[in-house]
């Protein structure tokens, strides 16, 4: 059989999550925050810019960046697309050394959120910024799985920070036909039979959820399920 390339099965898995098949149950989420994080970074990387990817196995939101951008990433777990093994309460680089820093879907496995943003905050030059998403809304993933995150907390963490800016990923429409997508497939235990709820079931609550948000264009965030944002220094 021939060799897999470790490399590339990261990247790939990063592509599916910057553009997610309609079968993922989250793609109603991913595709949010994919067109958020183009409009934060449009424009706005400078040149050479120095960039570190905080819990960087997958790195999606890579191709959103210029090609001289010198990327870095860190993690707790050895990956073929890792550079650094650290802990991101205790960030083993420089003060000022980074433009820009990506910390997407992390925080909620930080012992202390709190000291990891303020790690980010040291690291960043001055005007630099931060891109972030969190969970407000989700099942238990593992045992280091330890906190969800509403706007009044995403604020006060980023205190630090001169400007913020929170924006969610989909109403309330979205947050309920996600969850019950993730549901659905988190109770599926057999294989084909979540095979076949990612060919059927889960595509059409998708586009339902996605057409009946566009169509009611509903403010309700009661129950958004996550949450980006956007910090200067």
């Amino acid at each position: 059989m021939p060799r897999t390339d470790p490399v590339k099965e990261f990247q790939q898995a990063g592509r599916a999550r910057l553009y997610p098949s309609i079968t993922n149950p989250n793609w109603l989420v991913l595709r949010t925050r994919r067109e958020l994080f183009r409009r934060w970074l449009e424009g706005t990387v400078p040149e050479g810019a120095v960039v570190l990817d905080v819990g960087g196995r997958l790195q999606p939101y890579r191709p959103l960046l210029p090609g001289d951008a010198r990327y870095w990433s860190i993690d707790l777990r050895s990956a073929p697309l890792v550079n650094v093994l650290a802990n991101a309460e205790r960030i083993p680089f420089h003060n000022r050394s980074f433009d820009l820093v990506l910390c997407t879907q992390m925080l909620e496995y930080a012992p202390d959120p709190g000291l990891v943003l303020s790690e980010i905050h040291r690291v960043l030059k001055p005007g630099g910024r931060l891109l972030m998403s969190v969970p407000a809304v989700f099942p238990r993933d593992s045992e280091e799985d330890g906190w969800r995150f509403l706007p009044a907390a995403i604020r006060q963490l980023l205190a630090a920070f001169s400007q913020v800016e929170i924006a969610p990923e989909g109403g309330s429409i979205t947050g309920v036909f996600r969850t019950t997508n993730v549901c659905l497939q988190l109770f599926a235990k057999y294989g084909p039979i979540r095979t076949a709820l990612g060919f059927t079931v889960i595509p059409v609550f998708n586009l339902l959820g996605l057409g009946i948000e566009q169509i009611v264009r509903s403010r309700n965030d009661a129950f958004v399920v996550n949450y980006s944002a956007m910090a200067r220094k």
